[in-house]
């Protein structure tokens, strides 16, 4: 099943970031190599697909597990909440349905 997880920033957490993004998008590709990736990126903290200095103020990350437990333990394990980039995290399961 599809599972959403969705990561909330700490304040100014762009230089924590940017440090452990090699470690956070090695575990992305790892579940794009394995076909269970549906989608992956930050929210920019500003109306920009660049914010610069502004930063992100959090990212999605849709994939799929085989439970929710499975999904809350590949979050909880991310570069991003040992660093502490993410304050905090959710996951819940989600549901595809377009595009078919």
């Amino acid at each position: 099943m599809w599972y959403a997880i969705i990561g909330h920033d700490t304040a100014d957490s762009l230089d924590k970031r940017m440090a452990a993004r090699p470690a956070h998008l090695a575990r992305l590709q790892a579940l794009q190599d394995e076909g269970r990736l549906l989608l992956a990126g930050p929210f920019p903290a500003v109306d920009a697909i660049d914010p610069g200095a502004a930063g992100y103020s959090g990212s999605l990350i849709v994939a799929e597990f085989a439970s929710l437990q499975a999904a809350r333990e590949w979050a909880a394990s991310d570069p991003y909440v040992a660093t502490g980039v993410y304050a905090q995290t959710t996951v819940q399961p989600f549901k595809k349905v377009l595009p078919a």
